[in-house]
């Protein structure tokens, strides 16, 4: 039979990019919002996704709890991708926009090595290279004063802060890598839509939780900041749907690349809307993060298209 070609080429790439800028904008909403914790913000974000899902979940009659062999995965899918969730926003409070963004790109390289752990997959000494270009990046935006002295230049409020936003950034980056992990453990035998679900239910419910503990649940006092939220609560559920969109017509490998304009937009919307100049040191530990998983990406892509053509052989 004749394949179908793409209506437009290279619209899975302009997918990506406009998901991209989605992500930076509602991330600077984030920057912008005084009075909200994190949290607060993350469980705003379930909610919408809840919303989303919802009708999804009825027209393609998944059921709410998903196959009962695969519960336990959906579980710690919610779990640790609600979490990263949570500790990217902390992130993104207290530290620079774009040496957040930097570090969260580690991701595929984290990827790899967990893939290597849990599921066998094969790890080569060019993941290896990858994984120590991608700790060197995060060091120079870390810049912890043992290496680079007790003057650390370039940071938002105290070291402390930064510190604890690199640390929330690492493990965010290390639930969301575990988190694609496990969906590959998954596999097609759960739909899209039951994933989401259990990402917004659990994280919904540790948020409010969390926030009942931390006795921080309160309404946005300025409504700027009430604006703000709904905003990120859109624009995150764009940027999703659009990279959901780019997948589905577009290979893996370009789409991971093409991602990095992520930190492309970070720099700019950090440098026109919040008037912080990166320093040196963050310019050059974002190369050293975009390189190592820009080549994780085009390995991947090019391992995908080796096993495709030796399968039509």
């Amino acid at each position: 039979g004749t394949k179908k070609k793409a209506t437009c080429p290279g619209l899975g790439l302009f997918y990506t990019i406009l998901s991209a800028f989605l992500f930076s904008v509602a991330s600077l909403f984030l920057k912008k919002i005084e009075d909200v914790h994190s949290v607060e913000v993350s469980a705003f974000r379930c909610v919408f996704q809840m919303a989303f899902v919802l009708p999804g979940l009825i027209y393609y009659k998944t059921g709410f709890l998903g196959p009962k062999g695969k519960r336990i995965f959906l579980f710690f899918r919610g779990f640790l991708g609600s979490t990263a969730m949570v500790l990217l926003y902390y992130a993104y409070q207290v530290m620079p926009l774009a040496d957040a963004t930097v570090i969260t790109f580690t991701s595929p390289v984290f990827t790899s090595l967990l893939a290597w752990i849990f599921l066998k997959e094969k790890y080569s000494l060019w993941d290896l290279l990858f994984t120590l270009f991608a700790v060197t990046g995060v060091i120079l935006i870390a810049r912890p004063p043992f290496l680079f002295g007790s003057r650390v230049a370039g940071i938002e409020g105290s070291y402390s802060d930064h510190l604890k936003g690199t640390i929330a950034a690492i493990a965010s980056t290390l639930s969301a890598a575990s988190t694609i992990v496990i969906l590959r453990k998954v596999g097609k035998s759960v739909h899209y839509f039951l994933s989401i679900w259990y990402y917004a239910v659990i994280g919904l419910i540790g948020c409010v939780i969390a926030l009942f503990v931390l006795n921080e649940w309160r309404l946005p006092h300025c409504g700027r900041d009430r604006v703000f939220l709904i905003l990120i609560g859109v624009l995150g559920l764009g940027g999703q749907i659009f990279l959901t969109k780019a997948l589905q017509i577009e290979k893996a490998g370009p789409v991971s690349i093409m991602r990095t304009m992520d930190v492309v937009f970070a720099f700019i919307l950090q440098v026109l809307f919040l008037n912080h100049l990166p320093t040196w040191w963050t310019v050059g530990g974002a190369i050293c993060v975009v390189a190592s998983s820009s080549g994780t990406a085009i390995r991947k892509w090019r391992h995908s298209v080796k096993k495709t053509k030796q399968r039509e052989i």
